[in-house]
């Protein structure tokens, strides 16, 4: 049973979810006052200990921007208590019309002696901005003067924190409306917000934390309840889905048989990497279907796994799967098919589809898939399908669902609903939606990761997971997720020590157990 603040951590609302969430809290009877006072509390403790460039010292000059709303409130109690512990404040408030609340702390502030500019021109010098402009739920394009003043601020060379989100970022999609600040580091409020999980928003967000304030998880659950689930995968929750330990006495056939088919004359490392990954997976047996002439250089990379040599079209592609004598496709816990065949090898894309096996693909089965008809191909299937595109395949297996560079999560959840499959969209911030609208994020990526045969690896190793767990009552999108997010960390793990021009696909196959050591 996981604890109440790991569930907190999971949990990813839109803004119409959290202001439910915010009503339901002062229904109950907490001040909104109090809460203010909670929430900017924190944040005025967090902030000098956040490491940085610049020590924060008393006496430091922070410039607190305030918006007309309760993100302004919010900066204006941090002003107030960074003043009291002896930072030199200014303020930034432009607005003519605040809310009440906020207007309060903003003649408080005033009554402290707090100089308060409206222009732009008038700012000090500081150390460091915090930005409470504009907070949840901002709906319209920035116009002049703010977007002007925000453009001038992001010229500044100095930290902005942000308050809840950058000011000027939508909530859900992480567009960018007219202007946005671009944050050093982002206080979300609360539970995680859309925005933070969409790839348009991460050049804004800076660090991103959550200020957990509290709410009572039964709030959380009455507003959530009749929508589909949207949670970030953590490290806790990915490690309670591996298939560890290992029952005290088993054969490698309990631990999963998988299939992969991949490979070709033209890319025959796209087999050599896929395969890399399902080692790494703990996976109980590999078979490895590649055309005949690739056999002996898989046998001298991957020695322990079954490597099936099949005949081969004249450009090097396999022609048909040719298993071995008293084995078919319902032989295997699953399939993964695609990395390095060619367009070339459509009848053994076709045949797998037609197999009663839970199924992976990926790179060229996902555009041959295209070809097909992926919606109307996919219906007809009774077992599971897991597709992994990134955004270009993706556009192309879906052409009329949402934009993907715009709502990746939409756009995941509509592909899983009209597809029935499980789907993961490759990202910054990779989702996988499954066909009930349920949707897990990977937080946290690394662009050391964007190189040839970095999906590959993906592949091979969220195949061996999805082997081992075929006998077992995990969902399907939860292996998926945590596929995602071992590969992620195997990258971040590799940046850190080789930078991130030193991951190509091989080395990353050797840190997927460092991740779990």
């Amino acid at each position: 049973m996981e604890d109440r603040q790991e569930q907190i951590s999971q949990v990813v609302v839109t803004a119409g979810q959290m202001r439910d969430i915010e009503k339901r809290i002062f229904a109950a009877g907490m001040p909104v006052v109090a809460l203010m006072e909670k929430v900017a509390g924190l944040i005025a403790r967090r902030i000098p200990e956040i490491p940085s460039n610049t020590p924060f010292l008393r006496g430091s000059r922070v410039g607190i921007l305030v918006g007309p709303g309760h993100n302004g409130g919010d900066a204006l109690v941090v002003a107030r208590e960074l003043y009291f512990r002896g930072y030199e404040i200014w303020i930034y408030s432009p607005f003519s019309k605040l809310k009440e609340l906020t207007s309060q702390h903003l003649q408080y502030a005033q009554s402290l002696g707090i100089p308060i500019y409206q222009t732009i021109e008038q700012l000090p010098d500081s150390d460091l901005l915090i930005d409470g402009l504009f907070g949840l739920g901002l709906e319209r394009n920035l116009t002049d003067p703010i977007a002007s003043a925000i453009n001038q601020l992001n010229q500044l060379s100095v930290p902005i924190y942000s308050i809840d989100l950058p000011s000027g970022l939508h909530t859900d999609t992480g567009v960018i409306l007219g202007t946005a600040i671009r944050a050093t580091h982002t206080f979300c409020l609360g539970l995680w917000k859309l925005a933070f999980f969409q790839d348009q928003a991460l050049e804004y967000l800076g660090k991103a934390e959550l200020i957990n304030f509290d709410i009572p998880l039964a709030d959380v659950e009455a507003v959530l309840k009749d929508a589909p689930i949207i949670k970030r995968i953590t490290s806790a929750k990915a490690l309670a889905t591996l298939p560890l330990p290992r029952p005290a006495v088993t054969h490698k056939y309990k631990q999963g048989h998988l299939l992969l088919i991949c490979g070709s004359r033209r890319y025959a490392g796209g087999a050599i990497l896929t395969g890399l990954g399902a080692r790494a997976s703990g996976v109980g047996m590999l078979s490895i279907a590649v055309p005949e002439s690739l056999k002996s250089l898989l046998v001298s990379h991957l020695p322990e796994a079954l490597i099936v040599g099949c005949p081969e079209t004249e450009s090097g592609a396999i022609a048909h799967l040719q298993l071995p004598e008293k084995t078919d496709l319902s032989s295997f816990n699953a399939i993964a098919c695609g990395p390095g065949l060619t367009g070339d090898a459509t009848p053994i894309v076709q045949e797998v589809i037609e197999s009663d096996r839970p199924l992976i693909l990926d790179a060229d089965g996902l555009n041959i898939l295209a070809q097909m008809g992926a919606i109307a191909t996919l219906k007809k299937r009774q077992a599971v399908t897991v597709l992994t595109p990134h955004t270009g395949e993706f556009e192309r297996l879906f052409p009329d669902v949402a934009d993907a560079k715009h709502d990746r999560v939409k756009a995941v959840q509509e592909a899983a609903a009209q597809s029935r499959a499980i789907v993961l969209l490759k990202g910054a911030r990779t989702a996988i939606a499954n066909p009930q609208g349920a949707v897990w994020i990977i937080p946290e990526s690394t662009p050391a990761l964007a190189r040839g045969g970095s999906g590959d690896v993906l592949t091979g190793l969220l195949g061996g997971l999805l082997a081992q767990a075929a006998t077992k009552e995990i969902p399907i999108e939860d292996i998926v997720a945590t596929a995602a997010w071992w590969h992620s960390q195997a990258g971040i793990i590799a940046a850190q020590e080789r930078t991130e021009l030193g991951v190509d696909a091989f080395t990353l196959t050797q840190y997927l157990l460092k991740v779990l050591t």
